[in-house]
């Protein structure tokens, strides 16, 4: 995750640079948390004033790995879009944080954790906002098991 590095750097360097981001949860070793994630992987705003700075130096910059251009130019980004971009990220708008967004019904879904941790089986009904109905195979039946939607993932 080279973007905050660069984000860092430019700013060191006197550039006004933006990296939006968003909140998900993930997980790691049985605990959820909930984490910061660029919103557009491996790029970031940076604001360059021609007149007074060169904009080569981005270019050795630390965790930069190029600027989009057209030709031999940066390529401008209007304000107007950049500043509707942080509102929408500063109300959430960008958030990821229900558990169910990457789960579809009729696909196979691994349990993480619980009584039925590492089973494989198909989500068949999304209830509420938090609670969802795997399919799981025991003792050679199939068995409607009703779960947290943040045990499971996509298997």
């Amino acid at each position: 995750h080279a973007e905050p590095k660069a984000l860092e750097h430019l700013l060191r360097q006197g550039y006004t640079a933006y990296l939006p981001r968003y909140r998900t949860k993930v997980s790691h070793a049985r605990r959820r948390q909930i984490v910061l994630r660029p919103l557009f992987p491996r790029y970031l705003f940076a604001g360059i004033n021609r007149a007074t700075m060169p904009w080569r130096p981005i270019l050795s910059t630390v965790g930069v790995t190029d600027i989009v251009r057209a030709g031999d130019e940066p390529t401008p980004v209007p304000a107007q879009i950049v500043t509707a971009i942080r509102e929408r990220e500063d109300t959430g708008a960008f958030d990821r944080l229900d558990s169910r967004e990457m789960l579809r019904l009729g696909e196979l879904v691994r349990v993480t954790t619980g009584a039925f941790e590492d089973m494989v089986g198909r989500l068949v009904e999304l209830r509420d906002q938090d609670r969802i109905v795997v399919l799981l195979e025991l003792l050679g039946r199939a068995v409607r098991a009703d779960l947290r939607a943040e045990v499971v993932e996509p298997a």
